[in-house]
């Protein structure tokens, strides 16, 4: 069976239609990464310069074997960590996922934490964080999180904050620095694709996959804080 290559247009106003079409499927897929990047250009901070908020929302990055944070959420912990001793935060939210038994993003990161100086007490688990939409959501919605300092890479941050303001968290974002490794690249790549689904949230503001009832962990854990 012959297989048949498409034909490019003969003519010089068909092949300019064809790259005029081009161009403009090019703008479109961009328009979802200009958008994050406009809408969230006052909102990024360091470590040294981050407001401070009563509740820090730290998103997982992955797990390695043996169930350890991978280096690029050990780097968020890490951050997170350092605002809490430098007392620009007061309790830590940690979100992921742990859709499965031996697959548990928030208790190893809970462990990291209390493991360099965080107080047990002052960290709250959310184990329904399955996306950064499901997190912000959950945030709001569940935790009663109202204003929040996000954690994250640089690559991710941005998207991070932006669905957060969407889902009602008045947000400032801590992009932790990575190195530019095989993952950094591709977590960079992704991200434009990525953009295009949180655009569509924004839109449509699906609900979480769990969204549960409320809890209490937040509000108890800032109440402990100020005792």
């Amino acid at each position: 069976m012959r297989i048949r290559r498409p034909r490019l247009p003969r003519t010089r106003r068909g092949r300019r239609r064809l790259v005029q079409a081009v161009m403009a499927g090019c703008v479109l897929a961009l328009l979802p990464s200009t958008w994050l990047y406009v809408s969230t250009a006052d909102r990024l901070r360091t470590t040294a310069d981050a407001p401070h908020a009563e509740v820090a929302v730290v998103f997982g990055a992955g797990l390695w074997n043996g169930g350890r944070p991978s280096p690029y959420l050990a780097h968020r912990l890490d951050a997170a960590a350092e605002l809490y001793r430098n007392g620009r935060i007061e309790v830590v939210l940690v979100t992921g996922d742990n859709s499965r038994e031996d697959y548990d993003e928030p208790d190893a990161m809970r462990a990291y934490l209390t493991k360099h100086g965080v107080p047990d007490a002052r960290i709250v688990s959310d184990y329904a964080g399955f996306d950064t939409w499901d997190s912000c959501v959950r945030a709001k919605k569940i935790f009663g999180v109202d204003r929040a300092v996000l954690i994250s890479q640089g690559f991710h941050i941005r998207r991070a904050v932006a669905l957060c303001e969407a889902a009602g968290v008045d947000s400032y974002g801590v992009g932790v620095d990575a190195k530019h490794d095989v993952t950094w690249y591709y977590g960079g790549t992704r991200e434009v694709f990525a953009a295009g689904k949180a655009a569509l949230d924004v839109v449509l503001r699906p609900d979480p996959r769990f969204l549960g009832p409320k809890e209490p962990g937040v509000a108890e854990a800032l109440a402990g804080a100020r005792h």
